[in-house]
C-alpha cells in the first residue's frame, strides 16, 4: 500500500496532507525517513513526528456503509462539488463515495459526519427529531446576560423565530450553545441580530458523537455504540 494511503486510511489526515508530511520529512518507516512514493508493507511501523500511526481495524465487517466523523478545519467547504477548491470530498479523500451530513460553514470548524448511506441523512437532519448539536463560540465583545437570555428564547432570522435553545457563558468573550435545528449560518446570524460578531465557531457534538481529541483535519470511523445512539431505530448499517 502506498504510504500516503496508509496514513489516510489510519484516519490521521488526507492523502494530500500525508504527501506534505512526507515531503517535510516528518514521516518514518521502520525508523527511516520516508520519501515520496514510499510503500508500506505488512509489519512496517509508520510514525509521524515520532508518533506511531496504526491502521484502524474495520469496525463491524458486516456494515454496508461508511460512517465517519471529521474534525473539519476552517477553510474547507462542505460540498460534494469537486470543482470547488477546498471541497470536503477531496479533503477527506476517502476510497469510497461519501458525502457530508448537513453542513458546517467554511469559516467554522469542528465535528461533521460523512457517510455513504443516503437513507440516514434526513433522519439525522430532520428538526422535529430534536437532535442536539453543541458549539463553542467566540465573539468580538463581552457576552452579557441579556444576550444569553434572548439567544436562548429565540431570534428572528431568515424571516422566522429560531427554536428555543440552551445557551451558557463560557468566558468573557465566549459562549456555549446547543441547537436542535440547523438553519444556514444560524449561530452567526443569531449573534449578528443582537449586535455580536462571531470570531470563532467550533462544533463539538452531534447527538451522542463527540469531537473529543480528534485532531483538526483528521477523521475516524463511528463506533457501533455511536451509531446506535445516533440512529436508534435504524439497524441497516
Amino acid at each position: 500500500m502506498r504510504l500516503n494511503k496508509y496514513i489516510s486510511e489510519a484516519g490521521f489526515c488526507s492523502r494530500r496532507e500525508a504527501d506534505e508530511l512526507i515531503t517535510e520529512q516528518r514521516v518514518t518507516l521502520n525508523g527511516v525517513v520516508a520519501v515520496t512514493g514510499s510503500k508500506w508493507l505488512e509489519g512496517m511501523i509508520v510514525c509521524v513526528d515520532d508518533e506511531e500511526i496504526k491502521l484502524k481495524v474495520t469496525i463491524n465487517n458486516k456494515r454496508k456503509h461508511i460512517y465517519i466523523a471529521l474534525n473539519k478545519p476552517v477553510g474547507i467547504t462542505c460540498t460534494t462539488d469537486q470543482n470547488i477548491k477546498g471541497n470536503i470530498i477531496d479533503f477527506v479523500d476517502h476510497q469510497e463515495r461519501i458525502f457530508p451530513i448537513g453542513r458546517l460553514d467554511k469559516d467554522s470548524e469542528g465535528l461533521i459526519l460523512l457517510t455513504s448511506n443516503g437513507d440516514i441523512v434526513n433522519k439525522i437532519l430532520r428538526s422535529e427529531n430534536n437532535h442536539e448539536k453543541e458549539y463553542l463560540v467566540g465573539v468580538h465583545k463581552a457576552v452579557n446576560d441579556d444576550f444569553l437570555r434572548v439567544m436562548a428564547r429565540g431570534v428572528h432570522i431568515h424571516g422566522h423565530l429560531t427554536k428555543p435553545c440552551k445557551v451558557s457563558r463560557l468566558a468573557k468573550y465566549g459562549f456555549r450553545i446547543i441547537l436542535t435545528q440547523g438553519l444556514n449560518r444560524q449561530i452567526r446570524l443569531m449573534s449578528a441580530a443582537l449586535g455580536y460578531k462571531v470570531t470563532q465557531l467550533c462544533r463539538i457534538r452531534i447527538v451522542n458523537v463527540l469531537l473529543g481529541q480528534l485532531k483538526p483535519g483528521s477523521w475516524r470511523n463511528l463506533t457501533d455504540k455511536e451509531l446506535a445512539g445516533l440512529l436508534p431505530e435504524f439497524k441497516d448499517w
